[in-house]
């Protein structure tokens, strides 16, 4: 049973699709007495690495005494996941009594012509989590973007810094088709005089944020400026990162696993450095200790050890090549691959990286509309068509990938996040470990 089941009033949100714009957020916010700027926030947009630097965020925060707000998207098994205090999912039935207030305000503004439409399963979600981390008390919010920037509705909070963690192709019929046109989107959460972390190398995406900056009076500071200042080494319990920033000295190890997981440690850190210069006592030391302890689900995440299974919601050409260097410099061997992927996806481009590491390919559909057809993804990538078998739901899938592993081939299930959230609800199911 899908977790929305419980929130009818979310689930029927979802029918509405994806609108962006603030009017409709910003209409709400102000009937319920502005929550979001009830608490200082760290706002993160990117295309990929937001959420891992999200939690490592928060981890950070945490570690220090300070009491957190966490709000990420998507959820792999429960939409509660998206909203945390403190590391704890918000309680059903405080979900339930929030809802419940949004859906009646949200009658009231639409019928004094304040509310346009209905409002996205985003936009309550949204407000969900301001009214909640409000009404916790919470001392920093971390909010992750959904999707852009500018028009987001999580833009509406005037944050202690603004953070852009990467900016490659992906929701090109949202954003743009260029990295000028995605880039431009989310550099809209820069403001005036906030200081912006930027991971972005791509000096092409790079000039249009620094021109937002510029305009904007905010500080940038930027965390591969030179190549020294991030470097990676090798011994043998696997990488290690040093970071600098400034005077500062970073060596650590993040418990997330991969090169890319690394770079993220570093946007954290560049964070931490900026919040520090802003009067936020933070400690270096602490500051390494909750990189180190970081959980983020469904990233490169190995949820079995015999047969290795590992979990990557690489939902995009960039993260795809995240995991395909993670595993030809760790896994080391063909593998079997659960791969599936919304229909808007570049999938061929997403098939590229992923799909030689595979002896084996088994194409799935997570139970969703925009879910791209097995029997799709075979026809549009049609060079491995001598290794794909062909299941059309994800227990199945998952069920051959095991049989076919024998307990000894490593299996890689990948591609939507939602086809992560799906095996890990088969999986805990499976009895296999967490």
């Amino acid at each position: 049973m899908s977790s929305l089941s419980r929130y009818p009033y979310l689930e029927q949100a979802r029918l509405f699709g994806i609108r962006l714009g603030l009017d409709n957020i910003q209409a709400m916010l102000e009937e319920f007495g502005h929550p979001h700027l009830a608490y200082p926030s760290v706002h993160v947009a990117g295309t990929n690495g937001k959420g891992s630097v999200c939690a490592m965020l928060e981890r950070i925060f945490r570690e220090h005494g300070f009491k957190t707000g966490l709000y990420t998207s998507p959820h792999l098994v429960d939409v509660r996941e998206r909203i945390q205090v403190n590391g704890e999912f918000i309680p059903a039935d405080e979900l339930r009594k929030i809802l419940k207030e949004i859906e009646k305000k949200e009658k009231k503004l639409k019928s004094e012509g304040k509310v346009t439409g209905s409002l996205t399963f985003f936009e309550i979600l949204t407000l969900a989590a301001f009214v909640y981390f409000r009404q916790a008390g919470v001392q920093l919010a971390v909010l992750e973007v959904g999707m852009g920037g500018r028009f987001d509705a999580t833009n509406v909070v005037r944050p202690e810094v603004s953070v852009i963690t990467t900016v490659s192709y992906d929701h090109l019929q949202y954003l743009g088709s260029s990295l000028r046109k995605i880039a431009f989107e989310k550099a809209g959460i820069i403001k005036e005089g906030v200081p912006c972390v930027c991971g972005v190398k791509n000096k092409e995406a790079l000039s249009v944020i620094k021109k937002r900056c510029f305009e904007c009076g905010a500080p940038l500071r930027l965390v591969f400026e030179k190549p020294a200042d991030f470097q990676t080494k090798t011994d043998r319990e696997g990488e290690i990162f040093i970071y600098r920033s400034g005077s500062a000295i970073y060596r650590f190890r993040p418990s997330l696993p991969g090169k890319h997981q690394g770079e993220n440690a570093a946007v954290a850190f560049a964070v931490a450095e900026t919040l520090r210069e802003k009067g936020w006592k933070l400690k270096k030391k602490k500051i390494i200790e909750a990189l180190e302890n970081t959980v983020w689900p469904g990233r490169l995440e190995m949820v079995s050890s015999f047969p290795p299974i590992i979990l990557d919601g690489c939902h995009n050409p960039a993260g795809a090549r995240a995991v395909s260097e993670y595993w030809k410099s760790r896994i080391k061997q063909p593998g079997i691959l659960v791969f599936a992927v919304m229909k808007d996806k570049e999938i061929e481009k997403i098939a590229r990286w992923l799909f030689p590491l595979a002896s084996r390919i088994i194409l799935t559909r997570p139970s969703l509309e925009r879910a791209a057809l097995p029997a799709e993804i075979a026809e549009r990538v049609p060079e491995y068509r001598n290794r794909y078998f062909l299941e059309e739901d994800v227990p199945s899938a998952i069920r051959l990938a095991l049989a076919l592993s024998g307990a000894q081939v490593p299996v890689l299930i990948a591609g939507s996040l939602f086809l992560v959230g799906e095996a890990r609800k088969f999986l805990q199911s499976y009895g296999r470990k967490e």
